[in-house]
């Protein structure tokens, strides 16, 4: 399996972002050739290498030549909301995938920005992130990623800096409000470091939000290329963005181990078991089941079994031992083996629908969603086989045109 790790040890922007994947040996000319596929006029691309603190890194300059007011002829960065830069993206003939990872990048932007000035998602002109630079950025880092085949990528938790920065709203704080609502119930480690600056750019944050599954170290791969893109501004130390290139053996991914929590109870409502069980789940259990059993004196009973992450076990066992009766847990480490898993969606004649993909190399499948297949159903007053019909239906249809037609 095919690995990317972003190590954000000086923050994220897109000029680092695309600086360190081209630099992770992507040909320059057949990466600008897949660019010419935006067809977009009015800019050029400057890729060179540059030293930084003694070590070579490839920096990015992507230089303006003309953007002009449609209605004044003055020459500047236009404003473009987010039609805008989508219909650019539709009209280009770049990749399916390229044009759907480079519009799911801005419509993440998009929601931060419109959340943070209270407007609604079509209303907010994107200023910097609207301007040329900042297109050639996200749909640049797309075209890399399509180019690198990568299966899985894998990112270090953002260290950012602190203070303030001017940009066109005024002053802001590091962070700036949109890189923090992006981060948000997010999954995403964030740590401030001692520098004055801004590190994380909402391009960064953006482009690292939709394309990353997990965040923490380096899995354990064999590196195949190592990548620097530099970094713009003077931090007082090394500032540029590493990315790693590298190979997971299947065996070593699927080997996995988890706990095994395990208690014996007869003298319980099982109303409130049913309670403990929705507790369970919802404090990240990754499975939760009962056994019927008979105890001593011919008690009937129940075996409680929880499934568990290493890191999550002491809070579940927390739950057990003070939500039910029993004064003990047996714990045992299980090794188990797992397909690699993500979630996908498929358009279906009820909307868009997410569904499970399971793979193992070259080898796929799906299942339908069942939260997503409920809701519509429900919304609609429609039986919930149809909707699974109409979701097997689609997978199947995308997988006969062997499209990447999962999203």
């Amino acid at each position: 399996m095919r690995i990317l790790y972003f190590d954000c040890f000086s923050g994220a922007s897109g000029d680092m972002i695309l600086g360190a994947l081209l630099d992770l040996g992507i040909d320059v000319e057949l990466f600008k050739r897949e660019l010419l596929g935006l067809n977009l006029d009015g800019f050029d691309i400057v890729i060179e290498k540059k030293i930084i603190n003694s070590i070579a890194v490839t920096d990015v300059n992507v230089i303006v030549k003309e953007e002009c007011n449609h209605h004044t002829g003055h020459h500047h960065h236009c404003e473009r909301n987010l039609a805008d830069i989508e219909n650019i993206i539709d009209k280009s003939s770049l990749k399916d995938s390229v044009k759907g990872l480079s519009k799911k990048i801005f419509r993440e932007i998009a929601r931060a920005e419109a959340k943070v000035h209270n407007k609604s998602i079509k209303d907010v002109h994107f200023h910097e992130v609207g301007a040329i630079d900042s297109i050639v950025d996200i749909v640049g880092a797309a075209i890399c990623l399509d180019l690198l085949k990568v299966d899985k990528i894998y990112s270090s938790p953002m260290h950012d800096g602190t203070g303030f920065i001017e940009c066109r709203h005024g002053k802001l704080p590091v962070p700036v409000p949109a890189v923090l609502e992006m981060l948000k119930d997010s999954n995403i480690p964030y740590i401030t470091e001692d520098v004055n600056t801004e590190l994380v750019t909402p391009t960064g944050i953006g482009i690292i939000k939709c394309v990353v599954s997990k965040f923490g170290s380096m899995p354990p791969m064999t590196i195949e290329s190592v990548g620097y893109g530099a970094g713009k501004r003077q931090t007082g130390r090394f500032n540029a963005l590493r990315c790693i290139l590298g190979n997971v053996e299947h065996k070593e991914k699927n080997d996995d181990e988890i706990c095994v929590l395990e208690t014996n109870i007869d003298d319980m409502n099982p109303e409130i078991l049913g309670y403990v069980m929705n507790r369970l789940f919802e404090n990240g259990a990754l499975d939760v089941f009962y056994t019927s059993v008979y105890m001593k004196k011919n008690r009937p009973g129940v075996v409680l079994t929880v499934l568990s992450d290493r890191e999550q076990e002491e809070k579940l066992v927390n739950i057990i031992l003070t939500e039910t009766t029993t004064l003990g847990i047996r714990k045992t480490i299980a090794k188990r083996y797992i397909l690699e898993r993500d979630m996908k969606y498929v358009n279906t004649e009820f909307g868009r629908i997410r569904v499970k993909e399971s793979f193992l190399g070259d080898y796929k499948k799906y299942s339908p969603e069942f939260e997503d297949c409920k809701k519509v159903a429900q919304e609609l007053k429609i039986p919930l086989w149809k909707v699974y019909d109409a979701v097997c239906k689609a997978i199947l249809i995308f997988e006969e045109r062997n499209e990447n037609a999962l999203q």
